[in-house]
C-alpha cells in the first residue's frame, strides 16, 4: 500500500509538466514612435468623464453604459466564457459520484432427498420454496484522469485565455458605445446648427423675395432678379426641411445608443455650444499604448489560446492515466446496511495509449499550429490597423485646427460682404447678381464652419478611441495558466 500510495504521489506530482510551447509576446510590426506624437509614458487610463466635459454627454454616456443592449449581449458573452473556464477546470479534479438504490425480485430454491429399499428401488420426497429477496446498497465512486502530460491543463489555458479574451472584446465594445454616443451627439449637434443656419437663410431669402417683388412692381427691378431671390429661398426650404428630418433621426440614432428616451434638456443646443467641451488626448505617446488596445488585446488573448491548445494536441500522442475507485455498502437488510460487514471497495487504475488512430492526432497537431500561425498574423494585424487608426487620427489633429480657424474667417468675410452686397443693392449700387453670389457664399461659408466644428470634435473621439480609452488592459500583468481573479458582474 505504501508502495502504491507513493507511485500515485510521483505521478501527480508529474501532472504539472506541459507540452505547451513557451509563449513570448511577439515584436509588434509597426514603427516603435506614432507619428507626430514623440516619445512618452502611456497613460494608465483616458476616462471619458476627462475627455468629455459637457455634463450633459457625460449623463447620457452613464446612461447607454447601464442600458445598451449590444454592451449586454458583451457582457453575456462573458459570462459565457467564464463559466465555460469552470468546466475546463473541473476536468482536472477528481469527480466524486454518490448512488443508492435498491434490487427486489423473485428467488427460488429447490432441495430433494429420498430413501431407498434394495439395490433396485426406493422412494424420494423433495421440498422447494420459493419467496421475494431484497438487496439493498449505497455507493461513493472516484474517478480521475491524472494529467501526466498537461493535456487537461492546456485546455484549462486555451479556455481561460479564450475567457480573458472575450473580457477584452467587452471592453472594446464599451468603448465603441462611449464613442458611439459622443459622435452621436455631435451630429445631432451638428444638423441642429445646420438646421439654424438653413432656417436663417430661409428667413433672410425671403425678405429679398419680397423686396424684389415689390422693386419689380415699381419697376425697378427686372423679372431676373425675382427669379434668383426665388432660387435662394427654395434651396433653403429644401435644406431645411432635409435637416429637420436629419435632426429627428440624430436623436433616434442617441436614443437607441442610449437605450432609453432622452428630455429635450439633454440634448445640444449646436455645434457652437460644445466648443471647449472635448479635452486633447495627452501628448508624448510610444506605439506601446496599441498593445493594451481591447481589439489588441483580444487579439493576443487569442494567439495565447491557440498556443495552449497546440500543448493539448501534443499530450494526445502520450498514454492518458487514469483512476478509478468504487467504495459502498450492500446488505439484504436495510437495517445492517452500514454495518462493516456490508463494506466493500475496489481500485481500478487504467492507461490508454493510442497505437493507431489513422492519423488524427497528427492531424489535430497540425490544425492546432495552423491555427496558432493564424492567431499570430490576426494579432499583427490588429496592432497595424491600430497603428493606421491612431497615425489617421494624429493626421487630422495636425491640421484640423487651422481648417477651423480658415473657416472661421471665411465666415465671417463672408458674412460682412452680403452685408455690403445688400445694401449696395438696395441703393441700386450693384445688380442683384452681386447679392445672389453674396447670398451663395455666406450660406455656403456657415455650413462650412459648423462642418469644420463638427470634424475637429469626431477628431478628438476617433483619437480616444483608437488610443484605447478608458481603462487599458496589459496582458502581461496575467500570469499563465489564470491566476487572474474574476471580474465583477457588474459593467
Amino acid at each position: 500500500m505504501i508502495r502504491r500510495t507513493a507511485a500515485l504521489l510521483a505521478m501527480t506530482a508529474l501532472a504539472g509538466c506541459s507540452l505547451e510551447p513557451a509563449y513570448h509576446r511577439p515584436a509588434p510590426a509597426v514603427p516603435a514612435a506614432l507619428p507626430d506624437a514623440g516619445q512618452g509614458e502611456a497613460p494608465a487610463k483616458l476616462d471619458y468623464r476627462e475627455m468629455f466635459r459637457d455634463p450633459r454627454l457625460v449623463t447620457l454616456i452613464d446612461r447607454a453604459l447601464a442600458n445598451n443592449q449590444d454592451l449586454k449581449a458583451a457582457l453575456a458573452n462573458v459570462r459565457s466564457a467564464r463559466a465555460l473556464v469552470t468546466v475546463a477546470r473541473a476536468d482536472l479534479l477528481p469527480q466524486i459520484d454518490g448512488s443508492a438504490g435498491l434490487t427486489t425480485g423473485d428467488s427460488s430454491n429447490e432441495t430433494r432427498g429420498g430413501t431407498g429399499n434394495g439395490a433396485t428401488g426406493g422412494n424420494g420426497n423433495g421440498a422447494s420454496t420459493g419467496g421475494r429477496r431484497t438487496t439493498y446498497n449505497a455507493d461513493l465512486g472516484v474517478s480521475w484522469e491524472i494529467d501526466l502530460f498537461g493535456r487537461l491543463r492546456s485546455l484549462n489555458d486555451a479556455a481561460f485565455n479564450t475567457y480573458l479574451g472575450s473580457e477584452a472584446a467587452q471592453r472594446g465594445a464599451r468603448l465603441s458605445l462611449v464613442a458611439g454616443v459622443a459622435n452621436a451627439y455631435l451630429a445631432l449637434a451638428a444638423d441642429r446648427s445646420l438646421l439654424a443656419i438653413a432656417t436663417e437663410t430661409r428667413t433672410s431669402a425671403a425678405k429679398s423675395v419680397e423686396l424684389t417683388q415689390a422693386l419689380l412692381k415699381g419697376g425697378v427691378a427686372p423679372r431676373t432678379d425675382l427669379r434668383q431671390a426665388e432660387t435662394v429661398l427654395a434651396q433653403a426650404e429644401a435644406d431645411e426641411a432635409s435637416l429637420e428630418t436629419a435632426v429627428a433621426q440624430d436623436r433616434n440614432a442617441l436614443q437607441l445608443l442610449v437605450g432609453a428616451a432622452i428630455e429635450d434638456d439633454l440634448l445640444p443646443a449646436s455645434i457652437e455650444s460644445l466648443d471647449g467641451q472635448f479635452a486633447e488626448v495627452p501628448a508624448g505617446l510610444d506605439s506601446s499604448i496599441l498593445l493594451r488596445r481591447p481589439d489588441v488585446v483580444e487579439s493576443e488573448y487569442t494567439l495565447r489560446a491557440a498556443n495552449a491548445r497546440i500543448g493539448a494536441a501534443r499530450a494526445a500522442f502520450f498514454p492518458r492515466i487514469g483512476l478509478t475507485a468504487l467504495a459502498g455498502f450492500a446488505s439484504s437488510a436495510l437495517s445492517s446496511l452500514f454495518q462493516g460487514s456490508a463494506f466493500t471497495w475496489s481500485v481500478a487504475p487504467s492507461a490508454t495509449l493510442p497505437i493507431f488512430d489513422g492519423g488524427a492526432n497528427l492531424g489535430n497537431l497540425r490544425y492546432s499550429k495552423a491555427q496558432r500561425d493564424l492567431a499570430l498574423a490576426n494579432y499583427q494585424k490588429a496592432i497595424q490597423s491600430a497603428f493606421r487608426d491612431v497615425a489617421d487620427a494624429l493626421a487630422r489633429r495636425a491640421t484640423i485646427d487651422r481648417q477651423l480657424a480658415a473657416s472661421t474667417r471665411l465666415d465671417a468675410s463672408a458674412r460682412d460682404s452680403l452685408f455690403l452686397a445688400n445694401a449696395r443693392y438696395r441703393e441700386g449700387i450693384d445688380p442683384y447678381l452681386n447679392m445672389l453670389d453674396a447670398q451663395r457664399t455666406a450660406y455656403g461659408a456657415a455650413r462650412t464652419l459648423a462642418q469644420a466644428r463638427l470634424l475637429k470634435g469626431q477628431n478628438l473621439v476617433t483619437l480616444y478611441q483608437a488610443l484605447g480609452g478608458d481603462q487599458l488592459i496589459d496582458t502581461q500583468a496575467t500570469a499563465k495558466g489564470g491566476s487572474r481573479a474574476w471580474p465583477e458582474d457588474a459593467q
